[in-house]
């Protein structure tokens, strides 16, 4: 019975082999490749058969905003492309597919950059390159840039450009960008970061993903060299994140007009955690590492020295660069304590000036949990586009993709907001609403207000009286006109020698009769304050009584009855027969 069995068991295999051999090897193929298809499909996240079933008509752009804002209404509400649909090139529909062919090819325009050395105030110096309207325009007589510099009285707009991790001025994305914005009639200058660009590092200190200082330098000098032009500013990627958060420190001190900021990862924390969750983002993850490898391999002899060299080489993530890296010369205690020291989603409240943030859904390098919506809607200055796909600072669009579409959507916005009464204008007050990134964004400020006559009031922020760094000009209290710098108070002394301290430049003394007259108004303006606080003290002792007389008439009847029975038990043996009997 078992040979038998056996013997059918064979048979049936053998059967089996025989009818699959019949099987034509071409179906096994096609078989295989459809497999392989399939998969690569579902992988590279290909969305062709869906642009297919729609009739290639793209996706509408997602605007997310304050219903009250002006800047939609009087801006964003004219830009064409914001209110249109984006359609992906048919043959890179994929956000993969668009970001890897953006890097390797791209296919931007020719530039020809005029570089402008400039030099930071710790000795440091980065490039800054000029592309001008000259430049890609035949325009009479509109070149006025000689040598380094453009004439003071030009007043053609100025937009700067701040890269990406690890891209200088010659990316394709950049030139793209940097090109239609000359075409169209503007200057741009890409803001190279420190050790990019040819340029070699020569201080001590390395551009991280929060690292403001140059930017704020950077716009500082423009504004002050070129006062007639409008300043405007876009940031892709980390250069968006420092962009963001150099506005939201800045408030409403920035001299820029307006901004841009594309494909930014908002909150490191999140997108560190996105980058190492799949397998494809792993491959972007080891992707940058190596970038980040090799711009430290330009600087080694000063990295080997403030970090750990070792480490450095042996990173296989953005998280291991920048925790043996970053965090070394930075002087952060951890990777995350950095990370979210230098989110600009903790700054994106803090924005004054009217900004316009891109995002692409399938951005496979910057997480769409990232993204601060609900932050974005509560600031009346800020305009979120989203798009269902676009990959990461790619968006190509055209059979030929020679255009990138965010390039576009932020040219036509910039020139608009140029053209209306919208537009951003600096003022030099002291910004005291901005908090540290570790703090809460929650109003810390007093909950009640304390009138003179001593009744209490809610107190909210509308309205309240701050000091301006305009007051403290007015008293004589602020001789200092950086924002960025500590006030100090000169007072001449008896012997007609000046108190100054010398951790500072030298400021004008405050004469004697000056302080004591600012010393009468604050004695002023606190002696309502002092005698409604007595007030309340002397209201405070009548409440406690009253507060303990409640408490006993309250409590009376359970506590009547508790010393009864305990002083009745207690007297029994010392009461007389008769007394105990009633």
């Amino acid at each position: 019975m078992a040979s038998s069995a056996c013997a059918e068991g064979l048979s049936a295999a053998g059967l089996l082999f025989q009818a699959a051999s019949l099987v034509p090897t071409a179906h096994y193929l096609a078989t295989a490749l459809t497999l392989l298809a399939v998969f690569l499909y579902n992988f590279l996240e290909i969305h062709l058969l869906g642009d297919l079933l729609r009739g290639f008509r793209g996706d509408l752009v997602a605007l997310t905003f304050d219903p009250r804002s002006k800047i939609y209404e009087g801006v964003v509400s004219k830009c064409r492309i914001l209110h249109g649909r984006y359609l992906v090139t048919p043959w890179l529909s994929s956000p993969h597919l668009q970001t890897v062919f953006l890097n390797f090819f791209g296919r931007p325009p020719s530039v020809a950059y005029r570089r402008q050395l400039f030099s930071l105030h710790d000795g440091e110096t980065v490039a800054l390159d000029w592309l001008l309207t000259s430049d890609v325009v035949d325009v009479a007589g509109a070149s006025s840039f000689t040598g380094t510099s453009i004439s003071k009285d030009d007043i053609t707009p100025i937009t700067v450009v701040v890269p990406g991790l690890t891209s200088d001025s010659f990316s394709p994305y950049l030139r793209h960008c940097s090109y239609s914005i000359a075409k169209h009639g503007w200057h741009a200058v890409v803001s190279n970061h420190r050790g990019l660009g040819g340029i070699s590092i020569t201080s001590d200190c390395f551009y991280n993903a929060g690292w403001t200082q140059d930017v704020r330098e950077v716009i500082n000098y423009l504004h002050q060299e070129y006062p007639r032009a409008p300043l405007f500013a876009v940031g892709t990627s980390i250069g968006a994140n420092i962009l963001v958060k150099y506005l939201g420190e800045e408030g409403q001190n920035t001299p820029l007009a307006g901004a841009a900021s594309i494909c930014s990862p908002w909150d490191l924390v999140v997108g560190d955690r996105f980058i190492s969750r799949k397998l494809m983002q792993r491959l972007y993850d080891k992707a940058l590492a190596i970038g980040l490898k090799g711009y430290a391999q330009l600087h080694q002899s000063t990295l080997t020295r403030l970090a750990n060299w070792e480490g450095i080489k042996k990173s296989l993530s953005v998280r291991d660069f920048d925790n043996h890296a970053t965090c070394h010369v930075g002087r952060f205690e951890t990777v995350d304590a950095y990370y979210r020291c230098c989110s600009s989603v903790n700054f994106i409240g803090n924005v004054a000036v009217p900004l316009l943030c891109i995002s692409a859904l399938d951005d496979p390098v910057c997480t769409t949990e990232a993204i601060p919506w609900d932050e974005c809607r509560a600031n009346k200055n800020v305009i979120l586009a989203t798009t269902r796909h676009g990959g990461h600072l790619a968006h190509f669009q055209g059979l030929t993709a020679k255009n990138l579409w965010w390039v576009g959507a932020v040219v036509e916005y910039l020139n608009v907001l140029h053209s209306s009464p919208f537009m951003h204008q600096q003022k030099k007050t002291q910004n005291w609403g901005v908090h540290h990134s570790l703090e809460s964004g929650i109003d810390k400020a007093p909950y009640v207000n304390i009138m003179e006559d001593g009744m209490v009031a809610p107190m909210t922020t509308e309205g309240a009286d701050l000091v301006t760094k305009e007051d403290l000009h007015v008293n004589g209290l602020c001789h200092n006109p950086n924002p960025h710098d500590k006030c100090v108070l000169g007072v001449e002394k008896s012997d007609g020698t000046e108190n100054i301290d010398m951790d500072h430049e030298p400021v004008e003394p405050i004469h004697k009769k000056e302080v004591e007259g600012i010393t009468k108004t604050i004695h002023d303006m606190t002696a309502p304050v002092k005698r409604s606080l007595n007030q309340l003290s002397r209201r405070y002792d009548m409440s406690r009584w009253l507060l303990a007389y409640i408490a006993i008439v309250t409590t009376w009847p359970l506590l009547g009855s508790a010393l009864s029975f305990v002083f009745r038990k207690k007297l029994t043996g010392i009461l007389p027969l008769p007394w105990r009997r009633r």
